[in-house]
């Protein structure tokens, strides 16, 4: 076999080996929406986000325990009196003793009965936690988009690879009819030397889409929070267009959005927190009631001691500490307000751009397998003519590269058509549901 040949198809043999996601016994097929639910559950930014909520649900948990009752105990040793021992030589004492040591024992439980304060402070803490769960459910969405797009970006380098066999066989086809024209004398050297030369080019192509196609396996697995020994074979392709994504209304799909969307229902619930807490403030300045009951020991250590009563507090001056808590509320109200209005207007624009992104890419991915069918026809039509000894196979190179380059618009028309669907699930906030 010709040197040529010899190294085609040794490339062509080592693209053909499993890397990194290739298929084996023991892989586990993923799917687009595979990949974006594991990077949704996986991925540092949701794992973070997801810890922050739980960091809320906290702080709300410990502002109603100040509606609950409260429990405390003690107990007091007492040292007791010194005593001196009397004894000793030279009158020296012996020292002294601790007589009628007693044990102090209270127990004291209490529960508030009004406290507008602490309930609008609860609540307050409830709307924060919401949002952070919010937040945390639009970080999930973000981290599978990404999750979505580097599984795409694997079945581009897939198809691109793809492409680049197929350049490299048809490259050694045109080597092989060109040296037996030479044979034949119905062709020159030179023909075989631009045979020789398209079939390198091709091969280091090849070289460097196999290359192309590891780095993105090993970005997926990073973005999936996988290890990176993990196994996985993808089980979706770069599929054509289907019918059934031009049925999504409009108006109900930027309606669903706003009502779904993480961080529109973030800054909903923010703005529903600064408006609670300057309530909360505001009621601090009303009384609170509570009741207490206490048992205590007195010196036999039994608790015969008792005591209960009514408690109310008025607070009268604190610095104009609640002023400004108010004051920073209000703030924050706006805040959140501002907030809200431009997630809603994001949300809006981003569903209806990935919409228009997504009709464009229909009609890319119709207007590039055109220009794919017109290449093959070319290549066709040079290589009869090349075989015929009509013409040499310069005609036959140029179709050639014109057809390299219609299987990349393909492959990038497929990629700009997935990348549509998964911006518009993204927009919609509904990435983990990919299929």
């Amino acid at each position: 076999m010709p040197t040529a040949s010899r190294i085609l198809w040794a490339a062509l043999s080592l693209a053909a080996l499993p890397l990194g996601l290739a298929a084996q016994g023991d892989a586990t097929p993923l799917t687009l929406g595979g990949a974006a639910r594991i990077a949704a559950e996986r991925s540092a930014p949701a794992v973070v986000a997801r810890e922050r909520a739980v960091q809320g649900a906290a702080r709300s948990a410990q502002y109603r325990a100040d509606l609950l009752p409260s429990f405390t105990s003690e107990a007091v040793i007492d040292g007791g009196t010194d005593t001196p021992v009397p004894g000793g030589l030279g009158g020296v004492g012996l020292g002294s003793i601790a007589l009628d040591r007693t044990v102090d024992m209270r127990l004291r439980v209490s529960q508030a009965l009004f406290d507008l304060g602490a309930v609008g402070r609860w609540r307050a803490a409830s709307a924060d936690a919401d949002a952070a769960a919010h937040d945390a459910r639009h970080s999930q969405d973000r981290a599978g988009e990404d999750g979505a797009l580097a599984y795409l970006r694997v079945l581009r380098a897939e198809a691109q690879l793809a492409a680049r066999i197929a350049d490299s066989t048809l490259a050694w086809e045109l080597l092989d009819i060109a040296r037996r024209q030479l044979a034949a004398g119905t062709a020159i050297a030179l023909d075989v030397t631009r045979a020789e030369s398209q079939l390198a080019a091709a091969n280091s192509a090849l070289i460097r889409g196999r290359n192309e196609r590891a780095r993105m396996e090993l970005e997926l697995l990073r973005v999936l929070g996988l290890p990176i020994a993990t196994r996985v074979v993808l089980a979706d392709s770069l599929r054509d267009p289907a019918a059934a994504d031009l049925l999504v209304n409009e108006a109900e799909a930027v309606s669903g959005a706003l009502n779904r969307r993480g961080d529109v229902l973030a800054a909903q619930a923010s703005g529903l927190a600064a408006e609670r807490w300057i309530g909360a403030a505001r009621r601090e300045r009303l009384p609170t009631v509570s009741v207490f009951a206490q048992a205590a020991s007195n010196s036999n250590g039994t608790l015969d001691s008792h005591t209960y009563g009514l408690m109310v507090s008025l607070p009268l001056f604190d610095g104009f500490r609640r002023e400004s808590r108010i004051a920073e509320g209000h703030a924050r109200e706006r805040e959140a307000e501002a907030r809200y209005q431009d997630a809603r207007r994001r949300t809006e624009v981003e569903v209806r751009s990935a919409l228009l992104d997504l009709g464009a890419a229909r009609e890319q991915v119709t207007a590039a397998r055109v220009q794919l069918t017109l290449a093959e026809r070319e290549v066709y039509q040079a290589r009869e003519r090349f075989s015929n000894g009509v013409a040499g196979n310069a005609d036959v190179i140029n179709a050639q590269l014109t057809l390299n380059s219609a299987r990349d618009v393909v492959v990038n028309a497929l990629t700009a058509y997935h990348v549509a669907r998964v911006g518009l699930a993204s927009a919609q906030g509904v990435t983990t549901g990919l299929p």
